[in-house]
């Protein structure tokens, strides 16, 4: 099993950056592919960027991509996901999840860190 804690978020303007983090907890963390998903105020989460065990496959939603950039230290237990030029729609609820790698969320999730980006 894995825990999540993620931490970054905040309040910016628009075509500022904001640099998550997703750190683990558990022994097993490295099996796990991670990905970043979001969810803003009457809308469903969606899946955001996800990277590999490996660090060395990446996916980025259609949205995020040349913007978003998803890393992982394995020697950290950390995933971070570093967010450029940051438009309005981009505010969301930011969560962390351990799974198989791809778009489809897995098993495990963190609490969610608030991003605004004000206008």
């Amino acid at each position: 099993q894995v825990q999540l804690v993620e931490s970054g978020g905040g309040l910016v303007q628009a075509g500022g950056s904001l640099r998550l983090s997703c750190v683990a907890s558990g022994r097993t963390f490295s099996t796990y592919a991670v990905a970043w998903f979001r969810q803003a105020p009457g809308k469903e989460r969606e899946f955001v960027a996800t990277i590999s065990r490996s660090g060395l496959s990446i996916d980025y939603a259609e949205p995020v991509k040349g913007r978003f950039s998803i890393s992982r230290s394995i020697a950290k237990s950390t995933v971070y996901l570093q967010m450029n030029s940051l438009k309005p729609e981009d505010t969301a609820v930011y969560y962390c999840n351990a799974g198989n790698f791809g778009r489809v969320a897995g098993d495990y999730w963190g609490q969610g860190t608030q991003v605004t980006v004000s206008s």
